[in-house]
């Protein structure tokens, strides 16, 4: 068996050209024997199908139609991310995932504007027997046509490496359908993950984590990189407990920020996976600072804090304390400074653990603003 090897080509951070040297000498009837028997043996565990045919000699005709017959009489939709011009083989299949490229070898028809785009959809849908149609347009998105016509542009901000889109759209439109979700959620989420993954290099996941955080990036231009609003961040927090990640909590004004500050969030995220800051809103700066503060504006200090490495993601609170937001978080460690006493740390009784880290000794925002006060 001739060894299969893709060689990708980077430049600048960005792919530019990919070789590969591969087989697609089609496997014996044995081994499709083999292969359906299997299949057919644990359907049942399953709630959805997904080939992706990548024209390598494992999906033959034969393969491709008994699965899909085998998954039909068990009621599993089974999706086709498909190969090849000729597409019957993929006939009473859920629906197929062709890119635009693909789509117009597929139906002849040369998909030029939103016209020919449909033409293009119901073509498939009525010779392949789907029971929705899509095509992937890269940078324009995904069009659909199960009743009636519509599309959902892409959300890429930065593309760097395509390679793994077409997988990702697929996977996620798999897991939505799969999930009960209609095929327009589903279609918004492969959007999501592609426009994830092909911001990242080479064969590139991504998580539910990283999902929340785009979406919500999306939805509100206010919000960037990792300065969230609660509602987004309880969303996340299911996920980060999900995947068994350590959640550090601290909290502060961080009005000017100083070495100080920088060393001491750096020690806290040392003591485990995700560390979430919460810093006072403006309101609650001025109650326990004095009117003349803050300094600078909460959406310049989150911002600032955000920028971080050793930051995941920010949140302001409007009251005097973090309490509520030590509720919502639950975080494994709470940390607090070191001039702070055990007993008067509000909200550990909502942490698995306190830890307090010593700050650096003459460093704060209020000797600060003294020596810019003595010097003015």
């Amino acid at each position: 068996m001739l060894l299969q090897k893709k060689t990708r080509i980077i430049s600048s951070q960005q792919q530019v050209i990919r070789y590969d040297i591969e087989s697609n000498e089609q496997i014996n009837k044995v081994s499709e024997k083999k292969l359906l028997d299997t299949f057919e043996s644990i359907i049942s565990d399953f709630k959805l199908v997904i080939l992706s045919d990548y024209g390598k000699g494992v999906i033959t005709n034969d393969v491709a139609h008994e699965i899909i017959k085998i998954a039909n009489s068990s009621k599993i939709r089974v999706i086709v991310d498909p190969k090849g011009s000729d597409y019957s083989k993929y006939s009473s299949a859920y629906l197929l995932t062709p890119n635009k490229k693909e789509a117009c070898e597929a139906t002849g028809i040369n998909i030029s504007d939103e016209e020919s785009l449909k033409d293009a959809l119901i073509h498939l849908k009525d010779v392949c027997k789907l029971h929705t149609s899509i095509i992937t347009l890269s940078e324009d998105g995904i069009a659909i046509f199960d009743d009636h016509y519509r599309s959902h542009p892409t959300t890429a901000r930065e593309v760097f490496d395509v390679t793994g889109a077409g997988d990702t759209v697929i996977a996620a439109i798999g897991y939505a359908l799969a999930s009960n979700q209609d095929i327009d959620s589903a279609v918004l989420l492969a959007n999501l993950a592609a426009g994830i993954v092909v911001g990242k290099i080479g064969s590139a996941t991504t998580s539910f984590e990283e999902l929340h955080r785009f979406e919500a990036l999306l939805k509100s231009p206010d919000i960037e990189k990792n300065i969230f609003p609660v509602e987004e961040l309880r969303r996340v927090l299911g996920d980060l407990r999900q995947s068994k990640k350590k959640i550090i909590f601290t909290n502060g004004c961080f009005d000017i920020l100083h070495v100080g500050h920088v060393k001491y969030l750096a020690e806290a995220k040392k003591l485990g996976d995700i560390l979430i800051v919460g810093i006072n809103s403006d309101d609650s700066v001025r109650r326990l600072k004095g009117k003349t503060r803050p300094i600078n504006s909460l959406k310049d200090r989150a911002h600032i804090i955000a920028s971080l490495k050793s930051v995941d993601y920010v949140i302001s609170f409007e009251e005097d304390t973090p309490i509520e937001l030590i509720k919502v978080i639950s975080p494994d460690i709470l940390v607090k400074g070191g001039d702070y006493k055990a007993k008067d740390v509000i909200g550990k009784e909502f942490a698995k653990e306190l830890v307090l880290i010593d700050f650096i000794e003459n460093k704060s925002t209020s000797k600060i603003i003294q020596r810019i006060q003595k010097t003015s």
